[in-house]
């Protein structure tokens, strides 16, 4: 009789692992250090989100799986190929720049955020974040989406006595519940017509699914997909994006931008490509789809941005995240129809990572800019050059990369990935859709970008840029112009292993 006592890898899940320790102990320490040593705990975090990316070094070799099957070693619920390690690294390089952020914009807020809840929270959206891409079973892949929504929800409303912060927490906390009710009504259905939570079984299961089950299969298909097109802000579940990050903390709204859309992405690339690959005539149309209308509904809300409304420039950059999510949409529908699915998450993959490093980037400029213009209009940013020629050098790169210009090379090498991941798919009408959208895109990237080199209006008032804010804008540019100059490497970093 075999045992069904599972073995664990401990190397494998050490990333999240060592995450969700830190937060806990963060959590504990809150309780015994006094208000004036309340720092020390942010240092601990940053530093333990370096130590858990750091322990994604020992696993680049080889494939590893956990809690296997006894009867059966390829149903894992935990693998750490290369496809888990690329956005694990992306989730916890996110993760430690959105924390350089926040240590600055806590010590900014003067005990509004309180400041142990904030790390514990921050570390256990990471940990579920780290989670996600690893889990090779729906249950998994569930649990792992809550542990990294949950903590963000309270974080979006930590502001003590701001309703606009409390506000946005309630919109963003209730589309995500509704999405994720959808998704395990997905998930029940394709349980029900399989037999089988492991993704590998599900594969191979749902091709031989009886006739009169073949319905249920495909609404669990569709349905399974919401709860992650709704954290990648896919249109219709895109309601909640600007709102929520006008509400949020700075360096929160930038956390989602980045960690919230790699949850989203890597949970449908598993669904799809791994667990559902036979069934890419219902899902591909449907992302497709997705990907069309979510690229055009956000950039015409970031096209209908006005400079002189309050925090216009966090709404133009949570509309312009809409857009972005609509790119990176467009390989993992090519999937479906393409002769090598591999490429093409290959190019999902790594326009995430083109995205993380520079979005990040934008978020901290707008970050400095805040410090002394707390409404960050655009409008706020006219004359940046002369307050901050560094800051405003650096900002313009982002933003010609975001909108695919030279000598922002990343972001256009990424962008014609992505054209020729739906080309290769025979997708060329959303080749065109997007096309379009990009053009559109370039009109408020480049305004905002001259506006930057104008002349002030009034006196210029010189900006005091604080240690870890210095340590994330400048992490950021080096990482971009190093990979402007070799973008290669990028695409040779993101090949998946997936297959």
């Amino acid at each position: 009789m075999s045992s069904l006592v599972q073995s664990v890898d401990w190397l494998a899940i050490a990333p999240p692992t060592l995450a969700a320790v830190v937060g806990l102990v963060v959590l504990v320490a809150d309780l015994f250090i006094g208000e004036e040593k309340k720092a020390v705990l942010g240092w601990v975090s940053v530093a333990g989100l370096a130590a858990s990316a750091l322990m994604l070094l020992p696993l680049r070799d080889g494939d590893r799986a956990t809690f296997c099957l006894t009867g059966d070693a390829h149903a894992c619920s935990y693998t750490a190929d290369r496809f888990t390690l690329v956005i694990q690294f992306l989730v916890l390089g996110g993760a430690l720049l959105a924390a350089l952020l926040s240590v600055t914009a806590l010590k900014d807020a003067n005990k509004d955020l309180p400041e142990g809840e904030f790390w514990f929270l921050l570390l256990s959206s990471a940990a579920g974040a780290a989670l996600l891409p690893a889990s090779r079973d729906l249950a998994t892949l569930i649990v792992a989406l809550e542990v990294a929504s949950l903590p963000a929800f309270a974080l979006v409303g930590i502001k003590r006595g701001d309703k606009k912060s409390s506000e946005a927490a309630l919109k963003f906390f209730l589309s995500s519940v509704t999405a994720t009710a959808v998704s395990l009504m997905g998930v029940s259905f394709v349980y029900a017509t399989t037999g089988s939570l492991y993704l590998t079984q599900i594969a191979d299961k749902i091709q031989h699914v009886d006739g009169q089950f073949h319905t249920l299969a495909q609404a669990g298909v569709v349905l399974t997909l919401v709860g992650f097109a709704f954290k990648t802000a896919a249109v219709p579940f895109h309601f909640w994006v600007p709102d929520t990050y006008v509400g949020a903390p700075l360096p929160i709204a930038a956390y989602l931008s980045v960690v919230g859309k790699a949850v989203g992405f890597s949970g449908l690339i598993l669904v799809t490509v791994v667990a559902l690959p036979s069934y890419g005539d219902v899902w591909g149309p449907a992302l497709a789809a997705l990907a069309a209308f979510t690229m055009t509904v956000g950039n015409v809300g970031a096209l209908r941005q006005q400079a002189t409304r309050a925090y216009s420039a966090v709404r133009l950059l949570a509309w312009s995240s809409v857009g972005q999510a609509g790119y990176l949409l467009v390989p993992i529908a090519s999937a479906a129809y393409s002769k090598d699915a591999e490429k093409a998450i290959g190019s999902t993959v790594a326009y995430a990572l083109m995205y993380a490093v520079v979005n990040l980037g934008v978020f901290a400029v707008a970050a400095l800019v805040a410090r002394t213009s707390p409404l960050n209009r655009i409008s706020d940013y006219r004359g940046l050059y002369a307050r901050s020629p560094l800051s405003a050098l650096i900002l313009g790169f982002f933003l010609l990369c975001l909108a695919g210009l030279p000598p922002g090379i990343i972001g256009l090498f990424a962008k014609v990935t992505v054209f020729a991941a739906a080309v290769d798919a025979g997708l060329g009408w959303l080749a065109v859709v997007m096309a379009v959208n990009v053009v559109i895109a370039l009109f408020y990237y480049l305004q905002w970008t001259t506006l930057l080199f104008r002349a002030p209006e009034g006196e210029s008032e010189k900006h005091r840029v604080p240690a870890p804010l210095t340590a994330a804008i400048a992490l950021t540019a080096v990482l971009g112009i190093a990979l402007s100059g070799a973008p290669q490497l990028v695409l040779r970093f993101s090949a998946t292993g997936l297959f």
